[in-house]
């Protein structure tokens, strides 16, 4: 059953997502490489109860942490471990919040050092991409509409591999509620876009082929060829004027930023 949220719900849920944000914020400002997983799940994981909040993926369905760190090859859904990230790495890296009654969910990948330009530009496009999709999100467009954009721009246009077997959802007082919002799709069918909808729109998007598949931890999804992969994510609130991003992406950049001005003067010294 798809709920549709009131004003002050979707403040609640904003409050969410921005939380989430200062989490991933915090990630940024300290990831790169010689870095563990559960470092950067530790300090996520201090600042959510640090405002009261829970962490929305810890013990849901039995996930064991606050984040979800998928490198490389990994599309979603990695395990935080001690293994260092390295030069060269991509990380997405998804977060969720509970508080106040109200889920908040976002995600980042994040280069570390040197990355191959060609994987770089899979990262720009995949996040181009997410945009592309909210801009479809106003009232009176389709479902279709939002996962067509992406499809065509990841897919048709740039010639990676759109993930089929993960969506993006209906956020609220669960993590995870109807509708499914699709990163492939056709325009104009799929459900009709009312105000007070609030989804989460996240494109994973592979390098190379779309196909994926489960490690045997029962959770981290992989590309089957091992090329890389990204995924970017916001929750939205669909209004009459159009789509209302909740989560922040730049605190995240900034911090991004910040990190990497940090790096250049300490070597230079």
């Amino acid at each position: 059953m798809i709920t549709y949220k009131t004003d002050e719900e979707i403040e609640l849920i904003r409050q969410s997502c921005l939380l989430v944000c200062d989490a991933l914020t915090a990630v940024a400002a300290m990831i790169g490489p010689g870095v563990s997983g559960q470092q950067i799940d530790t300090a996520a994981e201090q600042v959510i109860r640090d405002h009261g909040a829970v962490p929305g993926f810890k013990g849901y369905r039995g996930f064991p942490a606050t984040l979800c760190i998928s490198r490389n090859e990994q599309v979603v859904h990695g395990i935080p471990n001690g293994q260092s990230f390295k030069d060269g790495d991509v990380v997405s890296v998804d977060c969720g919040v509970l508080m106040n009654g109200y889920y908040g969910d976002a995600a980042y990948t994040f280069a570390i050092g040197n990355v191959p330009e060609k994987t770089m530009e899979l990262l720009r496009v995949t996040k181009r991409s997410l945009y592309l999709a909210i801009e479809q999100a106003r009232v009176g467009q389709r479902i279709g509409d939002i996962s067509f954009a992406v499809q065509n721009y990841c897919e048709v246009d740039h010639h990676y591999g759109v993930v089929r077997e993960l969506v993006g959802h209906g956020v609220g007082k669960n993590l995870h509620e109807a509708p499914d919002v699709p990163n492939f799709g056709k325009r104009g069918k799929g459900l009709k876009l009312k105000s007070g909808l609030v989804i989460a729109i996240e494109p994973m998007v592979n390098l190379g082929d779309k196909r994926v598949a489960q490690a045997e931890d029962g959770w981290t999804i992989y590309a089957r060829d091992h090329a890389p992969s990204a995924h970017y994510e916001h929750t939205i609130a669909i209004r009459d004027e159009g789509a209302d991003i909740l989560s922040d992406h730049l605190r995240i950049e900034a911090a991004i930023k910040n990190n990497a001005e940090l790096k250049e003067i300490s070597n230079k010294n």
